[in-house]
């Protein structure tokens, strides 16, 4: 294919940029052949003219159609180049948040810096069993196909993790090795899995730093071999080392910090234990304070102290090797303190008794002045003599520095060595999984020995990679017969051999180190001669002769020769070593013990695999105590070797690779540096396998994809049948240079760019097909617009012209009536206007003749008044004239008489002073004397007239005195009272007076108040009119809050509604929560139990093993073996111990992992036991009280014979008296077998009570008597046998004291059947008494009845007091109420009647609600108390009876050996059946055999009645508790139960089996609580099944433990039916396309995954319907209940679901338009499925909810704020995880689609960010539902039940 094909117009290349590293352009033009200049524009929008290289003429590299980007395999990229790599890994991880990336065989693993929750157990789960292709990369991907493949192909595997400090290497060898500890198990009791996790702290702790570039930073590399057995468990690990990094025990650069546990130490030195090492702050020690940062942010070292303290002690390092660990640490810190003073320039002294070295000799146990010399001094050898040199202070610092590394290494080693130990096992291991977490290439700007030998070991995996890499291609050629040639990769022997050769770079060094004054110098000039010019790898610097560099396959590294001498010889002065080698601390010489020789190359097994025992921990350091006549090993040698077994040993395994990428150097979260990506890339070796891909044929298809995918550039007549015939016509036809492609046997080979050729040709296809159907429907489209708008154009113009012609009609008619209108109108105008002119006229004319007329008259009459004004005026002037002048005439005249009167005034004062005036005065006074003798002449006449008057009078008045004194009297006597009355008068006169001012305030008040009252009534008025609006306007306003309020109130009740509903569900929620709590230890419970069995029989096997014959079954076991009842498991539990002893002892190899997770459980059991120990211990203790107390009593004596006989003639009588009532008593009994005749009235119930009540009152009255006779009888016995009776008063004693501690009648009736038998004395004793031996039977029996009753009269005479007590608190009640209800009335009495009222009827309502609540609770207790005494006095019945038959049987003791004990009341046969099985003892062990053992579910489910067995083993229940046999019903019920768990052990594979005994056993729970008697499971039985209850057995507890058991048969079948539908459900749910040609296959890469195309053996949706329908099936033919397939079918859906989510949410290849809707139609298949059982309510289709939703959220719009709340408000079912996850794993197939930005995704984050949702991504696939089994009663009668032949039941008879 020509170049110009390819780079057209729009093409989009890649261009180099020194920023970016690689930038996107577009051509604006195409490229034709010849052209020196692209016209490109970049993505900014700025035109580029990029020059093509003259020589080369080298296009820039092509960029992948947008559909190739973000693939799970950088391989499936069509055209494979370093941008192409680069830019797919940049945007899974920016954009998509994937930090896993797969390149052929290569797992890429780019540090997140960020935790992410994509490691969990689910993770573990989801990955576990899956093909490497079929799920997104993930390091659980990679382990898992290890794993797979040790198991496969019977072949070691290696895991090699690679990469930069701070790359993340050692955290995904810890998840690898946490994948195969969870997937694998373990398969040992010491859990070999934890320890291989718990030796990560302690590694990290000691060979992990912080470094600038990293703060958990490997500073060695490490190789972990995880051993395993033939079944592939885990049985142990070892650790192999390599190159410790020494040098930074004692420096440490800026930003840096030295090893964790030095660290973890000072954090944890004020723990008490800690306070001898004598520790402080970090910052005080020399060699953890160099680099200034001894804190790591988010770190507490305190704490990882403790974790690494509790691995250490999870691995088996004892507390006292941990403190000598902590001590040889601690003396390390105080050693990097010690100090050196000069003496001159050649020697040194350490200070007297200097503090550091002084707690460093203690610590480690050495004399202080020996070390203290050898630390100045050192021993100088030669041939003849030995001398001691001082040493520089210099070399003295150095010395210590070498001392403390080399204790650090061998401490380290010591380490490495007791981990190998504690993860050793004796087993022998059959194959193994090594993980390597190994340092990536390094290059500083200062290289020394440590990256040489990174860099060497670099090499050395790189030429394996390369080699395997190169081997897997060939083999893929050669498996495919694809003729191949040569590919030419890039071979890094040749560093290789510059490095290790002969005169190689190392040999020379070694060769220098040998050299007494060799030199870092002089090594340089021999580096230089030997290879400078000579090998084209090596070369020397320009500036430099100290320095060198070498052209290793990642880049070119120089390095500094400074140092390289001392850091491989690792010179350690001999005599210090001794020093440490002579301590007292036992620990310290170990660590300096002779190294073991190293394994050579050839010392490997025939697999090329290093046994465990012998692989040395880290062969890296020499031995320092050798001489010097022996040859030393340096480290470069010693790493040599041990990288030579390393690839020997990954030779041998299959390697799968794990590539960890450092996307920035500043740790920052999914950011991403190109240029450090790229500079890794090309280290790690990712671009080199893309190279190699490249060269050959990269891009792989099978046919049927090929068809599949490029179905669209075949025509119909190119399709033939053979689809490998049609690919080959196609391809021919469409790329025409055959060698761009190869046709293998299954796939077809694509050169490079040939898959984005075809994609292009695809895509211009399908954009043609596009164009044309776009064309055709717009066409289509516009036309129809057309004929619309036509026709509407042609609507509207005849309306048009409708409406104007319409117009034109009325504008005729209008103007025709608007002429008339006008005619009318101007006539009436002018009429109107001369009408108005004319009477204008007259009145105009009427105006102004009235007008001149009142003119008229206003003038005369104005004349007429003013001619009368003037009369008025001229008389008032007139008048007011003649005022005037009278009134000055007047004053005139007062003025002229005033002036007269003064002048007489002025005389007669004058004359006053004369005797004129006296005469004057006499002159009056002699007429004044003369008229008074006028008037005294009148008055004696007057006074004879009087006189005679008087005469007259004086005898009237002295007729009259006598009367009047009289009348004095009684005056003076009225005067008296007058004066009484005076003082009255005068009082009331005062309060009238009093009364009058009262009156007077009264009516001033009256007056205000009226006032007052105005004013009020006033404002009243006012205020009433103002209420009365404001009335009208509250009316308003109620009216609208009532409305509101009706709205309120219906809002409330909405939303109480809904809270009840949500209350409800929460509820329900819980309920299912504690369901699922009790379901899951039942599930747990039944596993171990089942395993228990497997142990037991295996040891019993073990056990049988090396003694063959016969073994004794022990007789407590029950006959079915290897089952136990439910009634011995505690007792079994506890023989646990007991019993696997025996085998540990003889070190058979067991399998005790579960005995380890028993431990827990057997604790428990042993605490039980315990209690029940100290409760038995109590039981003795009053035993013996009891016991010392009867022997302190007098002993009772004296009775005499005679009256014994008397006494026993009368109970005789008395027990034949009994004996005719019992029968009497068990004859009504017997007549009627109906519920009825024992409830009270009935007439057995009365009989019953009669003869209870006269039995009490004989023996009140003989209690006298039976005293007497049992002190008689006791005298007897002593007399016969004293011992005996001593024991016998005891015993009897003691059960006395029982008899009083029994609650009811039934276990008196018990204790008594059993006193009387263990009392019985021997047939001696009876012969010596009786001949009969009657009367000693009596009299004991009478004996124990006397202390039955005793005790009964002292239970009665408690209650009594207790009764009398209770009185006593109700009358204190009764007087509290009493109280209060007075205290109640006095307060009512105040209240007002109609508050009084309220009051009192309230405390009534409350008064007869508490009464009524008690009436209640004791009408419950008292229904309580019935139903208790009906069944007491059933059983009182019965043990009378039996007590009865004992007596009469104890007459012949001869039949009590050879006839059974029977039940008195045998049922009768009727000829009507009862309903009921009847069985002997021994067909049980047949019963069980042939109704469940050999019961084959098929042909009981086809032709037989739904549930028989469960019918049948019921009937024989009804029986058994018909005969009230409590021992039948224990053994047959228990029987059944074991059974019934042995089949389902032995077929609980089987779904049918399973089914059919769940079934089985619902169905017997059914019937057992349908016809246990309870009201409320007999609500729906007939008369007839109600007579078919149980009568004797409450079976409520065996009810339980039937429910238990159909929990525990449902998890299986749950479990089950998950088994058959997992395989189903992947492949028929995502990977089919149900829906033919709506997605095609995108390219895959090397990783293949599972072909959607429907082959043969491939599971589809309908497998998957098909199995349900089968299920469904099932259980119906086996009469399963209703509700319980309903919750079986949704427990299969939620299965379906959850596994179909979570490989959704883990395939990045499913999450696409159109795989959303094959699962939307899936989904519909499965619903239809619903509504074709009629299971649509069994809330199977809720559980598919999630997976809907996310169906949805693929097919939905993803851009606006709209679409992304429209998303939030419809994945409600869905976390935020998981929707995000989604939308980032959102893959479009076609160039049609587009991705999600990553704009829209943090759109969706922050409206979900309040939403409270469990952070976990996937769904928990194993979780079950809690099962409930509603109450299904039965409609099949009993009676009608046939049992038929076919079941061998024939020993069985209906009854």
């Amino acid at each position: 294919m020509a170049a110009s094909e390819l780079y057209t117009k729009f093409a989009r290349v890649w261009i180099p940029d020194p920023e970016e590293v690689w930038k996107s352009a577009e051509l604006l033009k195409d490229y034709k052949p010849g052209d020196k200049v692209l016209l490109l524009q970049l993505e900014d929008g700025k035109d580029l003219e990029y020059r093509l290289d003259p020589k080369t003429k080298e296009l820039p590299h092509l960029r992948n159609p947008d559909i190739l980007v973000g693939e799970n395999d950088l391989t499936a990229l069509s055209y494979l180049h370093e941008p192409a790599v680069l830019h797919n890994l940049r945007v899974r991880f920016i954009d998509s948040k994937l930090i896993y990336t797969y390149c052929g065989i290569v797992l890429v693993a780019i540090n997140p810096y960020e935790q992410l929750p994509i490691y969990g157990e689910d993770i573990i789960n989801a990955y576990s069993g899956q093909n490497m292709g079929d799920m997104d990369p993930h390091i659980f991907a990679v382990a898992e196909e290890a794993y797979k493949q040790m198991a496969r192909d019977e072949r070691n595997q290696s895991i090699i993790v690679s990469g930069e400090s701070g790359a993340g290497k050692t955290v995904s060898a810890k998840y690898a090795m946490r994948y195969f500890a969870t997937v694998s198990g373990s398969a040992s009791e010491a859990n070999v899995e934890e320890k291989v996790l718990a030796s990560n702290p302690i590694m990290e702790s000691i060979g992990n730093a912080k470094t600038t570039r990293n703060d958990n930073s490997s500073r060695f590399g490490k190789y972990i071999e995880i051993g395993f057995d033939k079944r592939y468990r885990i049985i142990g690990a070892n650790m192999r080392t390599y190159l410790l990094e020494k040098s930074r025990v004692v420096f440490q650069a800026e930003e840096e910090r030295n090893y964790h546990i030095f660290y973890q130490l000072c954090a944890s030195a004020d723990l008490s234990e800690f306070k001898v090492l004598r520790l402080g702050d970090a910052n005080n020690f020399h060699y953890t304070n160099q680099g200034g940062s001894p804190v790591i942010e988010g770190v507490d070292d305190a704490k990882e102290m403790a974790h690494t303290r509790q691995a250490c002690t999870l691995l088996g390092i004892s507390e006292s090797h941990q403190m000598g660990i902590f001590r040889i640490l601690a003396g390390i810190l105080h050693l990097g303190n010690v100090v050196f003073m000069s003496r001159d320039s050649d020697s040194c002294t350490i200070p007297p008794k200097h503090e550091p070295l002084s707690i460093f000799c203690d610590l480690m146990g050495v004399d202080f002045e020996e070390l203290c010399h050898w630390l100045c001094h050192r021993k100088l050898a030669t041939a003849t003599e030995t001398y001691i040199k001082p040493i520089s202070k210099l070399q003295a610092t150095n010395a210590r520095d070498a001392l403390a590394k080399h204790i650090y290494a061998k401490l380290f080693n010591w380490i490495v060595d007791h981990v190998n130990q504690a993860l050793h096992s004796a087993v022998k291991q059959h194959s193994f999984i090594g993980v390597l977490d190994i340092y990536g290439f390094e290059t500083f700007e200062i290289n020394s020995f440590e990256q040489f030998c990174i860099n060497y070991a670099n090499e050395k995996l790189q030429q394996q990679f390369n080699m395997h890499v190169f081997k897997l291609e060939q083999e893929e050629y050669m498996k495919e017969q694809i003729p191949w040639t040569l590919i030419d990769f890039y071979d890094n022997q040749p560093c290789i051999n510059l490095i290790e050769s002969k005169l190689g770079i190392l040999d020379l060094l070694d060769e220098e180190c040998k050299m007494p004054k060799g030199t870092d110098d002089t090594w340089a000039q021999k580096l230089y001669n030997t290879h400078l010019n000579k090998c084209a790898l090596f070369e020397k610097p320009r500036l430099s002769n100290k320095a060198f560099i070498i052209q290793h396959f990642a880049d070119k590294v120089e390095y500094q020769c400074e140092g390289f001498l001392e850091k491989n010889k690792d010179t350690v002065f001999e005599e210090q070593i001794k020093v440490l080698k002579s301590s007292k601390f036992k620990m310290l010489p170990e660590l300096f013990q002779d190294d073991e020789k190293a394994i050579s190359p050839t010392s490997a097994t025939s697999s090329g695999r290093t046994p465990l025992t012998r692989t040395l921990s880290k062969p890296t350091k020499g031995r320092p105590g050798q001489t010097a006549k022996e040859h030393k090993k340096t480290v470069g040698h010693q790493f040599r070797n041990s990288l030579h077994l390393l690839m020997e040993t990954l030779n041998a395994t299959t390697p799968h690779y794990v590539r960890c990428i450092k996307p920035n150097d500043f740790k920052f979260p999914f950011t991403f540096d190109e240029k450090r990506a790229v500079q890794q890339l090309r280290a790690c070796g990712v671009l080199e396998t893309i190279r190699i891909s490249a060269a050959g044929f990269p891009s792989r298809w099978t046919y049927q994809e090929f068809f599949s995918r490029y179905r669209v550039l075949m025509k119909q007549k190119d399709v033939l049948s053979d689809r490998k015939q049609t690919c080959k016509n196609v391809l021919e036809k469409l790329i025409v240079d055959k060698d761009k492609y190869q046709f293998g046997k299954t796939k077809i080979f694509f050169r490079a760019g040939q898959v984005a050729y075809l994609e292009k040709l695809r895509a211009d296809k399908l954009r043609a097909a596009c164009i044309r159907i776009q064309k055709t429907i717009r066409g289509w489209l516009l036309r129809k617009k057309y004929l619309r708008m036509r026709k509407a154009a042609i609507t509207v113009q005849r309306y048009v012209r409708g409406h104007q012609a319409r117009c034109y009609a009325k504008f005729l008619r209008r103007t025709k009536a608007a002429t008339i209108i006008q005619k009318y109108w101007r006539m009436y105008v002018a009429r109107r206007r001369y009408k108005i002119t004319r009477t204008a006229t007259i009145v105009l004319q009427s105006y102004l003749r009235g007008y001149l007329a009142r003119n008229r008259y206003h003038k005369i009459l104005r004349e007429h008044k003013a001619v009368i004004i003037q009369k008025w005026v001229r008389g008032w002037l007139a008048r007011t004239c003649y005022r005037r002048s009278i009134h000055a005439i007047i004053y005139l005249q007062c003025c002229f008489r005033r002036m007269m009167a003064k002048r007489e005034l002025k005389k007669l004062k004058i004359e006053a002073r004369s005797v004129e005036r006296y005469k004057k005065l006499h002159i009056g006074m002699e007429n004044k004397i003369m008229q008074l003798q006028r008037k005294v002449d009148e008055q004696n006449k007057d006074y004879k007239c009087l006189m005679e008057k008087l005469t007259n009078l004086e005898g009237i008045y002295n007729s009259e005195t006598e009367k009047l004194r009289s009348d004095l009297e009684r005056l003076q006597l009225s005067e008296e009272e007058a004066k009484i009355a005076t003082g009255r008068v005068l009082s009331l006169q005062e309060e009238i007076a009093k009364l009058r001012k009262d009156l007077e305030q009264t009516q001033s008040e009256k007056k205000s108040i009226e006032e007052h009252a105005d004013r009020y009534k006033q404002e009243t008025e006012q205020l009433v009119s103002n209420l009365k609006e404001e009335n009208t306007l509250l009316k308003q306003e109620k009216e609208v809050l009532n409305h509101r309020i009706v709205e309120q109130a219906k809002e409330m009740t909405e939303t109480m509604e809904k809270k009840l509903v949500e209350e409800t569900k929460q509820l329900e929620l819980d309920l299912n929560d504690e369901r699922l709590r009790y379901q899951n230890l039942l599930n747990e419970f039944s596993r171990l139990e089942e395993r228990y069995d497997d142990l037991k029989e295996e040891m019993t096997l073990m056990v049988n093993v090396p003694k063959p014959g016969h073994k004794r079954t022990d007789s407590t076991h029950s006959s079915n073996e290897s089952e136990y009842t439910f009634s011995s498991e505690i007792a079994e539990t506890e023989d646990i111990p007991s019993r696997t002893e025996e085998p540990s002892e003889k070190k058979v190899p067991l399998d005790m992992s579960l005995f380890l997770k028993l431990q827990k459980r057997v604790t428990e059991l042993e605490q039980e036991k315990q209690v029940m120990q100290d409760e038995l211990d109590r039981k003795e203790e009053q035993v013996l009280r009891s016991k010392a107390k009867e022997e302190e009593r007098p002993q009772i004596r004296g009775a005499e014979l005679e009256y014994e006989s008397l006494k026993r003639q009368e109970l005789e009588s008395e027990n034949k008296k009994l004996k005719n009532e019992l029968n009497e008593l068990r004859k009504a009994l017997s007549e009627k077998s109906a519920p009825e005749v024992t409830a009270p009235g009935a007439p057995a119930y009365r009989v019953l009570m009669e003869q209870l009540t006269s039995v009490s009152e004989e023996l009140d009255v003989r209690k006298e008597e039976v005293l007497i006779l049992r002190s008689q009888l006791v005298s007897q016995k002593e007399a016969i046998q004293p011992k005996d009776d001593k024991n016998t008063m005891t015993d009897s004693t003691i059960l006395l004291e029982d008899v009083q501690k029994m609650k009811d009648k039934g276990e008196i009736a018990q204790a008594y059947i059993g006193l009387k038998e263990t009392n019985r004395p021997s047939a001696m004793d009876c012969h010596e008494l009786n001949e009969d031996g009657e009367l000693l039977l009596v009299y004991e029996g009478l004996k124990q009845a006397n202390r039955l009753l005793e005790s009964q009269l002292q239970s009665q005479k408690r209650s009594h007091e207790n009764e009398a007590e209770a009185l006593r608190g109700e009358i204190q009640s009764l007087k509290e109420e009493n109280n209060r209800q007075q205290q109640l009335l006095a307060q009512n009495l105040q209240l007002p009647p109609e508050a009084r009222i309220e009051a009192s009827l309230q405390h009534e309502i409350t008064r007869l609600t508490n009464e009524n609540l008690d009436l209640m609770e004791q009408l419950e207790k008292q229904d309580k108390t019935v139903r208790k005494l009906k069944k007491q006095l059933k059983v009182f019945a019965k043990k009378i009876g039996e007590l009865e038959v004992g007596q009469m049987e104890n007459i012949s003791p001869g039949q009590i050996i050879d006839e059974p004990i029977r039940p008195v009341n045998i049922p009768r046969k009727e000829k009507d059946f009862q309903g009921m099985l009847e069985y002997k003892k021994e067909d049980e062990q047949k019963l069980v055999k042939n109704l469940i053992l050999e019961l084959k579910p098929r042909g009981v489910a086809v032709n037989l009645i739904p549930g028989l067995p469960a019918y049948i083993l019921f009937m024989c229940v009804r029986h058994a508790d018909y005969l009230n046999d409590d021992q039948k019903v224990r053994s047959l019920l228990t029987s059944t139960i074991n059974s019934i768990k042995k089949v389902l052990k032995k077929r609980g594979d089987d779904f049918e089996t399973v089914s059919f005994w769940l079934s089985n056993t619902c169905r017997f729970l059914h019937c057992l609580k349908q016809y246990s008697g309870e009201e409320g499971f007999m609500k729906h039985n007939t008369s007839r099944q109600n007579e078919h209850c149980l009568t004797n057995f409450d079976l409520a507890e065996y009810r339980q433990v039937l429910s238990d058991l159909a929990i525990q048969i449902y998890q299986q079948l749950v479990r089950v039916l998950e088994n058959i539908l997992q395989p189903m459900i992947v492949s028929g749910m995502l990977e089919h396309e149900t829906i033919q040609g709506v997605s095609g296959v995108k390219p895959t890469g090397l990783r293949k995954r599972t072909s959607s195309i429907a082959d043969e053996g491939t599971y589809t949706l309908d497998s998957i319907l098909r199995q349900l329908n089968s299920f469904h099936s099932v259980m119906c033919q086996h009469g399963m209940d209703p509700e319980l397939i309903k919750q079986v079918v949704k427990q299969m859906f939620y299965i379906v679901g959850a596994v179909t989510l979570n490989n959704l949410l883990l395939r990045k290849d499913m999450c696409s338009w159109s795989k959303g809707m094959q699962i939307r139609y899936n989904v519909s298949q499965l619903e239809e499925w619903l509504r074709d059982k009629n299971l649509m309510n069994s809330g199977a289709k809720e559980t598919l909810e999630p997976l809907i939703q996310a169906a949805q959220l693929l097919q939905v719009k993803k851009k606006t704020d709209d679409d992304a709340e429209a998303i939030c408000s419809m994945c409600n079912a869905l976390t935020t995880a998981q929707i995000v996850k989604v939308l980032n794993l959102y893959t479009p197939v076609n160039e049609f689609e587009e991705r999600v930005s990553v704009s829209f995704i943090r759109t969706i984050q922050m409206r979900l960010r309040d939403r409270k949702d469990s952070p976990q991504l996937l769904m928990d696939a194993k979780h079950i539902f809690p099962v409930t089994f509603p109450f299904n009663p039965s409609s099949l009668a009993l009676e009608t039940i046939q049992i038929p032949a076919s079941l061998g039941l024939g020993f069985i008879s209906r009854v």
